[in-house]
């Protein structure tokens, strides 16, 4: 639902997202009452020591001031566990309630320093316990104003002047976006929020020098952030919400699909490379990808062996036998590439650990196995390199023979250019053949280098013909559909499971965001409400009295969401709300789904017609590179711990990509070990865990 409106703004927390903070606090304000008027009731009011009158007025009123903020908790708790994420009608009077608890801080603060200055200057003499109790009470409190002064700061919205909302009688934005008063609001606040952004990301970014390239890049991914977030009034438990039912419905739309027809080699591949060949040219390319990470994943890969390994050759010189150009002053990169190779020194010809926004480390060895000179491009590992993944806008990349639009992601495409230029320029290549003629030229990365080495690979195509590319997790926001075809001849991308970074790109994320809204505007039940059929049912019924009944009230969406992370079960056990609804119903807007919506931006149409020009418009279309080969986890998808994993490999194509999937391992699929061991698995078992064969050879498996 909208955030919440109290003193003049904006809170990035809705009016339902009190019920757990407010519950612990009112567990914790019960015990220290009960524990106060325990040793209140013990003593008789009556104290023999020092500063008695004083400490006498202290427990009475923290008494007091304790009793009322419980009361003022129990009334938060009932009132935020009412209506529903799109109804906050029931849940009018909580601006009223946030007031009165924050009036209550101002006695807390007073009772807090006047057992402060008691127990300085007026506890001689007094009972040991009761000196503690007092001051076990004085941190309390200090601490309670502490973290909730931590928690202002983090739902402080700096955007949260209240927004205007267009009459009721017209259409939703019509009367402020046709307007030059309502125009020139927008232009304001979409102002403001950029200048907002680019504070966020200088201050992320504290360490980083302040330069001009940093500059623009931080104006650009802050312009490219403020866009994506300003046109929706979702607070981060909307959003949680919203993606833990997406996920159970996006499982239930799984299991009820046809199983798809598969192939197992690739219409556009070469006579007689076929599945299993391109699978252990895959895993071994994979190798040199994950190698290029350093110290980091070799360290991470091993955890017993590998500090071991390395103790003994970091700090070792080897400059003369190598070229290698900054960032590893100790060696512990450059010998935890030997370890993950197994090659040896005098087959780099160059190592750079350079790294700066838009210039990422690689290096260039001679592969005497495969007879290549291979490069490896770093993926991500480094605040420079984030700021490379997030300048996401389109740049032109025009090539020689290509036909149509050609342009790609402008962060990873200056980071191609830019060791485009060390290898031609800098005659790295050309060292490297010197020494191999007859070799071929192979580029490999993983994630951001799998970006990099893809538009690489697209820049020499033209030098060197028979090169070939694996591409590892890339970027799905990366080529335009020209160079995404143009790249399938050289280009093999491998994709894990429900890896999240394939699937990243602006139409996607707009996609999933609509999504998001659709589905909470669908929502006809709370965030918070009794959470049955569980076991909390046991205690609900055995508990009369009616403010531990409100505490045991749950975040159902949200609990049942992370329940089924963990322990899995069938989606159908954890409905999504819109089980019950017509389809004809949900093609049309709903008013809670408007209410979401601060403007109607470009990227933003009602969910009726998710392929209308304008779900299509607002931002480029931009693709995977290359054939692409998706591994997937043979058998249920929930399964052991300790159960050995088995892995399938599929031709896939880049529509099969073209929506978020939410799952558990969207980000663990993404990790180089993950993609490597579940290579070295395909490559290792017999028989080979492939799809069968199919008479339609035209046809892809898509998801």
């Amino acid at each position: 639902m909208p955030g919440m409106v109290a003193f003049g703004r904006r809170w990035g927390i809705a009016s339902d997202d009190l019920v757990f903070p407010g519950c612990f606090e009112l567990f914790f304000r019960v015990l220290w009452w009960i524990g106060t008027m325990i040793l209140f009731t013990y003593h008789k009011g009556n104290f023999d020591c020092n500063g008695r009158g004083v400490l006498h007025s202290y427990l009475v009123g923290l008494l007091v001031v304790l009793a009322l903020i419980i009361l003022s908790l129990c009334a938060t708790v009932y009132v935020s566990a009412q209506g529903t994420i799109t109804n906050p009608g029931p849940r009018r009077s909580m601006p009223a309630l946030v007031y009165l608890r924050a009036l209550l801080y101002i006695p807390e603060l007073v009772w807090a320093c006047l057992g402060a200055v008691w127990v300085s200057d007026d506890s001689k003499g007094c009972d040991p316990a009761t000196v503690g109790a007092v001051i076990a009470a004085v941190i309390a409190s200090w601490v309670i104003l502490l973290f909730t002064a931590i928690g202002v700061v983090f739902v402080f919205d700096p955007l949260g002047n209240p927004r205007p909302r267009p009459a009721a009688m017209e259409p939703l934005g019509v009367r402020d976006l046709q307007s030059s008063e309502g125009t020139q609001f927008f232009s304001t606040a979409r102002s403001l929020a950029v200048k907002v952004w680019e504070n966020r990301l200088r201050l992320m970014c504290c360490c980083l020098p302040q330069d001009e390239s940093h500059r623009a890049a931080f104006s650009s991914i802050s312009q490219l952030l403020s866009g994506f977030f300003s046109d929706t009034d979702l607070v981060p438990s909307d959003i949680a919400a919203g993606l833990a039912l997406l996920h159970q419905e996006q499982d239930k739309m799984e299991q009820s699909r046809d199983p798809d027809v598969t192939v197992d080699h690739s219409p556009s591949s070469p006579i007689g490379e076929d599945l299993e060949t391109e699978l252990e040219k895959a895993a071994h390319c994979m190798r040199f990808a994950a190698a290029a990470y350093g110290w980091p994943l070799y360290i991470y890969s091993n955890l017993f062996t590998g500090p071991c390994k390395l103790s003994g050759d970091c700090c070792r010189s080897h400059a003369a036998e190598y070229d290698i150009v900054g960032g590893d002053h100790l060696g512990c990169h450059f010998s935890s590439i030997l370890h993950s190779t197994g090659l040896q020194y005098r087959d780099f010809i160059h190592v750079s650990f350079h790294n700066q926004i838009y210039e990422i480390p690689f290096f260039v060895a001679l592969d005497h196995k495969r007879e290549a000179v291979l490069v490896a491009v770093r993926g991500t590992l480094s605040l420079k390199d984030v700021l490379t993944d997030l300048s996401a806008e389109c740049e032109n990349l025009p090539i020689e023979g290509v036909t149509g639009a050609c342009y790609a992601h402008k962060g990873i495409c200056q980071a191609a250019g830019y060791i485009y230029k060390k290898l031609v320029n800098d005659g790295i290549l050309n060292q490297a053949f010197s020494i191999a003629p007859e070799y071929k030229l192979v580029i490999t990365g993983h994630s951001l280098g799998a970006g990099t080495a893809s538009l690489l690979a697209i820049l020499l195509r033209n030098s060197f013909p028979t090169l070939q590319c694996y591409s590892f997790s890339p970027p799905g926001g990366l080529l335009s559909k020209a160079l995404a075809d143009y790249s399938k001849d050289f280009v093999v991308s491998v994709v894990l499971g429900k890896d999240l970074v394939p699937r990243l790109s602006m139409p996607n994320m707009e996609d999933l965001k609509r999504r998001i809204l659709k589905i909470v505007s669908n929502c006809n039940k709370p965030k918070v409400n009794s959470f049955k059929h569980t076991i909390l049912d046991i205690f609900y019924h055995r508990i009369t009295s009616r403010v531990f009944s409100l505490c045991v009230l749950q975040y159902r969406i949200l609990l049942q969401g992370c329940w089924y992370e963990l322990f899995g079960g069938d989606p159908d056990d954890f409905p999504t709300e819109m089980d019950n609804r017509r389809e004809e119903e949900l093609s049309q807007p709903l008013l809670g789904e408007e209410s979401l919506i601060i403007r109607h931006s470009s990227s933003y149409q009602s969910l009726a017609s998710d392929d209308s020009p304008a779900h299509t418009a607002a931002h480029l279309p931009l693709f995977l590179p290359g054939r692409i080969l998706h591994i997937t986890e043979d058998g249920p998808s929930r399964r052991s711990c300790f159960s050995q994993v088995r892995y399938r490999a599929d031709w896939s194509n880049e529509m099969a990509f073209r929506s978020v999937l939410i799952s558990p391992r969207m980000l663990a699929d993404h990790m180089p070990d993950a993609v490597l061991r579940a290579l070295n698995s395909l490559t290792s078992d017999r028989p080979f865990p492939f799809c069968p064969s199919s008479l339609n050879n035209s046809q892809h498996n898509t998801i």
